[in-house]
């Protein structure tokens, strides 16, 4: 027996440590489950017990008929499964109320400022001009800002590259520029207008992003890189060129209206991501956000990627986050930061060669 217990015990350890967080919790609720029904088990028992003995002695000196004992016993021992099934829908009810809890909080969120007081022309943004200036930025009221005292000029045309540790805030500074977060202090220009003037339907059409996960929905290829059907066939089959898709689409039995399954599953991940970049290359928006896409395409993929920005992308402004470090080596610029600060921005090359360069260093742990 001591050495089941012993097996158990080292099955448990094993387990704990290979579940994650979740499970973990899960796991934990189970057992603190189990451990309420064994105690409300136990009490069912000595209330059992007692009714029992109590039953007993009444019929023994006559108080009561042994029917009503039995009755007695019968209803003494339905309690403890009542006892576990009621706990059980205790827990349940709570769990269901979570969903309640959420909506309620849902309706008192704060609604964004779709609408702006500036109205630019429908050529905005022309240039791909980006101008921050002392920008902070935070994820909600109460939290502590991820951006602090942001003041950088990305050129029109220029190709930025963005990196830094994990947490230092690359994803919300292009967050920011699509008002994604709280901007709380400064602003950010774009060829010369504020875009917190901007209505949000109009900034974010206005900008283009290939996120990390590509995002493919169901429906046809067509409606896929062309949801608003605003596009030629000619225009859809130049950009899927330019995402070196033109053959993989071209033999497709359908082409243009072939299906494509739930979350584009039917096209493997580096597929998808040059659909996110076919997709992108429609929009023939000045400024293009590149965040981490490469980072789950293999090395051939993301020299394809790499040889389009370089080409289709040559007269626009793109901001690329890193994810490999080769990824942004022959920007126009770097910038890297660290703690929601700047601490460089240059030429790859000149931070490369400076002593204690925090460019450098990242170069050099990604090597």
């Amino acid at each position: 027996m001591i050495r089941a217990f012993r097996e158990e015990n080292r099955f448990s350890k094993q387990l704990l440590e290979t579940m994650d967080t979740n499970n973990v919790a899960q796991l934990y609720l189970l057992c603190s489950f189990r451990w309420l029904s064994i105690r409300l088990e136990l009490v069912g028992a000595i209330f059992v017990l007692i009714s029992a003995l109590t039953s007993l002695i009444s019929c023994i000196v006559g108080a009561i008929s042994p029917s009503l004992v039995g009755l007695a016993l019968t209803y003494a021992i339905s309690i403890c499964g009542q006892a576990n099934w009621m706990v059980r829908m205790f827990a349940e009810c709570e769990m269901n109320m979570n969903a309640v809890e959420r909506v309620k909080h849902y309706t008192k969120l704060k609604t964004e400022a779709y609408r702006g007081t500036y109205n630019p022309s429908p050529s905005w943004p022309d240039k791909g001009d980006i101008q921050f200036e002392n920008v902070s930025v935070r994820y909600a009221d109460d939290l502590e800002p991820v951006l602090e005292d942001i003041n950088v000029h990305f050129k029109a045309g220029e190709k930025i590259g963005i990196c830094g540790r994990t947490g230092s805030g690359k994803s919300s500074l292009t967050l920011a520029l699509f008002r994604m977060t709280d901007t709380f202090k400064g602003r950010i220009l774009i060829d010369g207008i504020d875009v917190s003037q901007v209505s949000l339907l109009t900034l974010r059409t206005r900008l283009a992003i290939i996120p990390q996960d590509p995002v493919l929905f169901s429906g046809t290829i067509r409606f896929n890189l062309d949801p608003e059907s605003e596009k030629s066939d000619a225009e859809l089959w130049a950009a899927l060129g330019v995402a070196q898709l033109h053959e993989v689409i071209a033999d497709l039995p359908e082409q243009l209206e072939a299906d494509i399954s739930e979350a584009g599953e039917n096209f493997s991940v580096g597929q998808r991501q040059l659909f996110c970049l076919a997709r992108a290359f429609l929009r023939k928006t000045k400024i293009l956000v590149m965040d981490e896409a490469t980072s789950s395409i293999d090395v051939k993929t993301d020299a394809i990627l790499q040889h389009v920005i370089a080409t289709a992308f040559a007269d626009r402004t793109v901001l690329t986050i890193a994810h490999r470090m080769s990824t942004i080596i022959d920007s126009d610029n770097v910038l890297v930061l660290s703690k929601g600060r700047i601490v460089e921005f240059g030429s790859p090359k000149t931070l490369e060669k400076q002593d204690g360069s925090h460019f450098a260093a990242l170069l050099k742990g990604h090597s």
